[in-house]
């Protein structure tokens, strides 16, 4: 069976243009799990959030993933994702977990509109403040990490491949 690779890490950190790429050069499958939620559940993201509440929403997105069968895919997760044991014990279990771990000031920089964008924030909290509660658990979590500072989507694509192959030069599986 061939492994999933499974991106995790803040929004705006480039998960889904990094999937594609990532996809591509692997010869994998790819899903971007917020558009497969958002299909599943016939809204956006931000709808959900907003007619649920943030702790209904992480439940609904977790029982998506659990729900999630695939195998040799590029997974693109949601930010939150790492907000649901269950999801990421299930998405661990089938794949690698990448971390894509981006400067906070970068993200200061890239993230304007949370709602619009349907991330999982407190009312009240900002950018840093969901960075600094964030960044453990990705960490905790993650087999791989790749520093995305400066770097392109295709470079960290490579790095991601680069750090996929082990010394004998076989992909992970």
């Amino acid at each position: 069976m061939k492994k999933n690779v499974v991106l995790t890490g803040m929004p705006a950190t480039g998960k889904s243009t990094v999937g594609v790429l990532l996809a591509k050069r692997l010869g994998l499958n790819f899903i971007d799990s917020d558009v497969y939620i958002q299909t599943r559940e016939g809204r956006r993201l931000s709808q959900i959030i907003e007619a649920e509440g943030l702790d209904r929403f992480k439940k609904i997105e977790e029982g998506h993933l659990c729900d999630l069968e695939v195998q040799a895919t590029v997974i693109a997760t949601g930010g939150s994702v790492i907000y649901g044991g269950r999801a990421m014990a299930h998405l661990a279990h089938r794949g690698i977990i990448v971390y894509l771990d981006t400067p906070l000031s970068v993200l200061m920089e890239r993230l304007s509109d949370l709602a619009a964008r349907g991330v999982v924030i407190a009312p009240g909290m900002g950018v840093e403040g969901l960075y600094r509660e964030r960044h453990p658990l990705y960490m905790n979590r993650a087999h791989v990490v790749i520093s995305t500072d400066g770097l392109s989507p295709s470079q960290v694509a490579d790095a991601i491949h680069e750090a996929l192959i082990d010394a004998e030069g076989e992909m992970w599986r």
